[in-house]
């Protein structure tokens, strides 16, 4: 799940400077769609396909979509082959594609090479097509969406209505510009995309792993194709009638708590292992509010060799909400930035968690960095998915104001969280008879894995327990840890317990638990619970789909 406008740009940033395909560009342009798989050497190690699906389910005059699909292969015999596992690390509108492209290699380390393990990009998303947008042009897109992120909606008094007002022009430009297509950018479409991609690899029944909003795209297709389940795990789950009301405030339970790990985590480290050390996890708490207090009536400028920008109170409420996404790799870089914060320095923590270069036009001459990979349609495709699925919101500011005090009941980070509801009450495109729930299924042919942090900041563990369930005979395996799915808290346990899943199809006993391979606040004495070569392993490569996921994503 990603909610700023800043994320979702430099989701697009992060892509081109760390080597998804600006090292070895791919012309997804040489590829001619098909209904089958016609599998061809694209990025280093990697097989690319574009399969032709239908646009519209329920009639063929609206045309066909094409859906772009990556593999890394497998490279066991053909006896001990088992078959594609699908993969969605997000978002909604992250492409499945660059995923593949960055972590194939990792994500065989933990699920094993009988499987070709298969990144697509969603309908409307990346290279898929047609690719969603609403503007004429990237300058037109760069002039549009704020790069320092949507205001946070406690940031002024007429946030709220200013919020609404850029929703409203949002919801036209989609509607005027989405050509007929728009309506059909949605999540149940593209669960029947899904068994297209299956059936063209001859399967019968899914395999699958969605993390995130990757766990709506499962679960909705587990409701709607409960005969076509093999295995299926979502990791970082939705609450499912949320999702589909447009109403995420019960996702934001914990992410409150997330931060108190923060203080209470940085206060156990002690001062040699946390910047931002105080002596009690309250005082660390006040030290914060401090900070925020100070930097919404006295920002901060920031200059750095690739960028600048004013530090205020929404960049800070922006880059303690990503921390909270990985605590293990990101809460000793947090508490690096506060500190230095905390004595007028900014640029540790803009850099860490904000940073994004100033647009630059392809066509300028004096440009020295190649542009950012405008492809990568993040933000028109999240909110055209999120606001598609969702029921017809048509709050009005009073409205979205009440909601948004209601939100604040349940979590200092509403500021962020209900922009969600705002953006979508401008929306006005759905399509009739879309699928809105209920996400649940009394018989599906194999049980579904599903997966919940202890403490996650976005999809608290209510609602993975809440959808397994909904899918009788579906098994809850709780990771003991404070972060955004297992991938962000790596644990050889979860690890191991996947791959015998997908190979042997054996769930976790009933209330089993795993803990993390390193607390949140790694000791410069080592004091990392991993033991061993193999725990290693599986922690580098944990970390490596974790940042992926998080970089893809935008977070």
């Amino acid at each position: 799940m990603v909610f700023s406008a800043r994320s979702l740009v430099l989701s697009a940033v992060w892509l081109s400077t760390m080597g998804v395909n600006t090292d070895s560009p791919f012309n997804w342009d040489t590829l001619l769609p098909s209904t089958k798989l016609d599998w061809k050497p694209c990025y280093s190690g990697i097989e690319c396909t574009r399969l032709i699906v239908p646009l519209d389910y329920d009639s063929s005059a609206a045309g066909n979509a094409t859906i772009a699909i990556a593999r890394y292969p497998s490279t066991s015999s053909k006896s001990d082959y088992l078959g594609p596992i699908l993969l969605n690390p997000g978002g909604p509108g992250s492409s499945g594609v660059d995923y593949v492209v960055e972590v194939g290699a990792e994500l065989a380390t933990l699920l094993g090479n009988e499987f070709d393990l298969v990144g697509f990009d969603p309908r409307g998303v990346s290279y898929s097509t047609p690719a969603v947008s609403w503007f004429k042009s990237d300058a037109e897109r760069a002039l549009w969406v704020p790069t320092s992120g949507y205001p946070a909606l406690d940031e002024s008094a007429n946030a709220i209505a200013e919020q609404w007002a850029r929703a409203q022009v949002q919801g036209q430009l989609a509607e005027e510009r989405g050509q007929g297509y728009l309506q059909h950018i949605t999540t149940d479409n593209t669960a029947r995309d899904m068994v297209r991609i299956m059936e063209a690899f001859g399967q019968e029944k899914l395999q699958y792993w969605g993390i995130s909003y990757g766990s709506a795209l499962g679960a909705t297709f587990a409701a709607l194709f409960p005969d076509k389940v093999g295995r299926v795990v979502i990791d970082g789950v939705l609450d499912m009638d949320a999702w589909y009301s447009a109403n995420l405030t019960v996702e934001e339970t914990d992410t409150d708590k997330a931060l108190q790990m923060f203080a209470d985590g940085c206060f156990a480290a002690g001062p040699n292992d946390c910047a931002f050390y105080a002596p009690s996890s309250a005082q660390i708490t006040a030290n914060l509010q401090a900070l925020l207090a100070s930097v919404k009536t006295n920002p901060l400028p920031v200059i750095t060799p690739i960028s600048y920008d004013v530090f205020g109170y929404t960049l800070l409420k922006n880059s303690l909400f990503t921390s909270l996404y990985s605590a293990t790799s990101l809460f000793q870089l947090l508490a690096e930035g506060l500190a230095n914060l905390a004595k007028g320095n900014a640029s540790t923590i803009y850099t860490s968690f904000v940073q994004v270069p100033p647009f630059e036009c392809p066509a300028d001459s004096n440009s020295t960095s190649p542009p950012i990979p405008f492809h990568h349609n993040t933000f028109e495709a999240l909110w055209s998915i999120a606001c598609n699925d969702a029921s017809a919101v048509n709050d009005t500011v009073s409205e979205l104001q009440q909601f948004y005090s209601e939100a604040q009941k349940v979590s200092s980070f509403a500021d962020l969280w209900a922009n969600w509801r705002v953006v979508c009450s401008g929306w006005k495109v759905h399509r009739p008879g879309r699928f809105s729930g209920p996400v649940r299924a009394a018989n599906t042919s194999f049980p579904l894995l599903v997966v919940g942090n202890t403490v996650d900041p976005v999809t608290p563990i209510s609602g993975a327990i809440k959808t397994a369930q909904a899918f009788p005979g579906s098994v809850l395996l709780t990771l003991d840890a404070v972060g955004h799915t297992s991938v962000n808290a790596p644990s050889t346990c979860v690890f191991d317990y996947l791959r015998e899943y997908f190979v042997n199809g054996t769930l976790p006993e009933v209330g089993t638990v795993c803990t993390p391979n390193a607390p949140v606040f790694p000791s410069s004495e080592g004091n990392s619970t991993a033991s061993g070569r193999r725990d290693l392993k599986s922690s580098e490569a944990g970390r490596a789909i974790g940042a992926a996921q998080r970089r893809v994503t935008g977070h």
